[in-house]
């Protein structure tokens, strides 16, 4: 009998042994999520350049035990790919020891075609057809999905909207979707951006009255360091103040950079994390990948790790 790496890390775990992988960083991610510590997850499009059978090893091998997938790096036309192909990624992640954590960059690709709050009632309803395609890809590629939903480009005011009309476009849409979400198992979270990536939802407080005036439990929402830069509210009480709808956590410096290559105090946000009894991901997206995908996934992992043994117990 053969069995695929995620067996064998059961297996390992069920006598009481450490995990054995070609490094210890895979060993400390396994660990780490047996433990009861953070787990860490990360954005596939770190590995510049790999396959995205190679990103999800690479993953593993700095030390997460979750990745999250940017749609475009599977395909020019994601929702798309084919069944077959979905099977593939699924199989290939299990195999690696791997959860699946979900979406996120929903609408990159196809380029230049989506926009879900545009006046054009046509090219908005094209665009929301296609984000329901995108839920089924969500689904199939793993169980209990998320998908992370920023895209500024394809939500942001355009042709004289108003704020105000795209964000009403904008709950109406995913209000639209949410049963399918549902359906399928999937969750999504409108994700508050940065003021200069957009203009629909800007701070945390603005996402979460949407969320709760959709009132649907497949829409949620999330936090992330690097789009809070301009909250007022300090970002250990914005998280305890939303505990009850913050699903998902991306984590990078406030340019974009990875942990630990700017001055964002990171104890904060994942001490508050820490006191309300978070569970769900921690999850590395950056934006800027030099030296190399490799080399910024070991070091923010072993960063974040390094933080977390300093936090005081919840």
């Amino acid at each position: 009998m053969t069995l695929n790496r995620r067996e064998i890390l059961a297996l390992l775990a069920a006598v009481g042994c450490a995990p054995y992988q070609s490094g210890e960083d895979a060993a400390d991610g396994a660990e780490g999520e047996r433990s009861g510590r953070f787990r860490l997850a990360v954005c596939n499009e770190t590995f510049q350049g790999w396959s995205v059978a190679d990103g999800f090893r690479g993953a593993f091998q700095t030390g997460y035990t979750g990745v999250e997938i940017a749609p475009f790096t599977l395909s020019d036309d994601p929702a798309s790919v084919s069944a077959s192909q979905r099977k593939e990624y699924r199989d290939i992640m299990e195999s690696e020891g791997l959860d699946y954590v979900g979406l996120h960059s929903l609408l990159t690709a196809p380029r230049g075609e989506l926009h879900v709050t545009t006046p054009d009632e046509a090219l908005r309803n094209r665009s929301w057809d296609y984000f329901r395609r995108l839920v089924d890809l969500c689904a199939d590629l793993g169980d209990g999905g998320m998908m992370i939903f920023g895209s500024g480009r394809q939500r942001r005011t355009v042709d004289g909207s108003s704020v105000e009309d795209a964000t009403r476009r904008l709950r109406d849409g995913l209000a639209g979707v949410a049963d399918h979400c549902s359906e399928r198992g999937v969750m999504v979270l409108p994700e508050t951006l940065a003021p200069h990536l957009c203009d629909v939802l800007t701070s945390l407080d603005q996402t979460v009255a949407m969320v709760r005036e959709i009132g649907h439990p497949a829409v949620q929402t999330m936090f992330d360091t690097h789009n809070a830069v301009a909250e007022e509210v300090p970002h250990d009480q914005l998280i305890k103040q939303h505990a009850d709808l913050i699903h998902h956590v991306h984590i990078n410096e406030m340019d974009g950079r990875h942990p630990g290559t700017g001055s964002y105090d990171f104890s904060v946000p994942m001490q508050a994390l820490k006191d309300i009894g978070y569970t769900g991901w921690l999850s590395l997206e950056v934006f800027q990948f030099e030296p190399s995908g490799e080399e910024i996934a070991r070091a923010s992992s072993r960063y974040l790790r390094d933080i977390e043994a300093t936090l005081r117990p919840a």
